[in-house]
């Protein structure tokens, strides 16, 4: 494996989409721009999924549209069911995301089905997706829920098998949806799974807990390269009660600076990013290094 890493920037989904107030889709559409002009090649952009459960996602397709238009950007949208995928066939994003949990309690609150009913539908859109349109399958909960407590590894390996079999080319990402994950625990379930299913998964990590670069540090050792996070440390999950951002974007690139590791991401133009991304009315945001003196004379 190489020392170098691809990050997925998902402020303007995952970052954006528990702020109970109306985000203009200008200041979204400026949010995505900025991260571009960062180096940020790879962005959730939005979400197709009902605006009466979510109803910040509700201008996904005015977004995307402008994203589509920015050189060199994969845009992802999020896809819950097939209602979703249909308006991603219509309006072709790059990748779009599908999800489900890795626990019950949890599948229930944030798609109101079983996890059963879940893969069945998801597993059907995979075989339908388009050949050109990329696929990438997260797996909520995978290290604690909010419902279950901590996750047994066994139980996550096992509905991986299932996953990892619809697709042998198709990303999968592991998630920390409640940012409770330790870092040993992340590093056996990456070893675990790349053993079994080879370099194919991303972590996504929350920072409830302070432990998210510890934990994306810990992924990076076991071998995961694909890396979420949201400028600002904006995020949450509405159906995850406690849980608060995503780990910061700007931590991360930290992180992998001091390690010697490539990103492709301008510093100050990041900070920048995330200096806006952080004062988006009813934004919380998150992380250090925007906060740190010498980091940001380091720009």
């Amino acid at each position: 494996m190489s020392g170098k890493v691809e990050l997925s920037e998902v402020a303007p989904r995952d970052g954006l989409q528990s702020i109970g107030p109306f985000v203009a889709t200008e200041t979204k559409v400026a949010l995505v721009r900025k991260l571009h002009a960062a180096g940020l090649r790879r962005m959730e952009v939005g979400s197709f999924v009902s605006p009466r459960a979510i109803p910040q996602m509700a201008d996904t397709a005015e977004v995307l549209a402008a994203a589509k238009e920015l050189p060199g950007l994969e845009c992802t949208v999020l896809v819950p069911n097939r209602r979703g995928f249909e308006q991603a066939l219509a309006l072709r994003p790059q990748r779009i995301g599908l999800f489900m949990s890795a626990t019950e309690g949890h599948n229930r609150a944030n798609v109101n089905r079983s996890r059963a009913e879940s893969l069945a539908e998801l597993a059907a859109i995979v075989r339908e997706a388009p050949a050109e349109m990329r696929v990438r399958f997260n797996l909520s909960t995978c290290f604690h829920c909010p419902f279950e407590g901590v996750v047994p590894e066994a139980a996550v390996l096992d509905l991986v098998r299932g996953i990892a079999a619809l697709d042998p080319a198709m990303e999968i990402a592991l998630c920390d949806t409640t940012g409770n994950a330790a870092p040993d625990q992340v590093r056996r379930l990456f070893r675990h799974a790349i053993a079994e299913f080879g370099h194919r998964f991303a972590f996504h990590g929350h920072d409830t807990y302070g432990m998210g670069v510890a934990n994306v540090a810990a992924a990076y050792d076991a071998g995961c390269r694909v890396f979420d996070a949201a400028a600002g440390g904006l995020g949450g999950c509405p159906f995850a009660p406690g849980a608060t951002g995503n780990v910061a974007m700007e931590d991360v690139v930290w992180l992998f600076r001091r390690m010697g590791v490539a990103t492709g991401v301008d510093w100050p133009l990041l900070l920048e990013a995330a200096d806006f991304a952080a004062g988006i009315a009813g934004a919380l945001p998150g992380g250090r290094m925007r906060g740190v003196p010498a980091a940001r004379r380091a720009a």
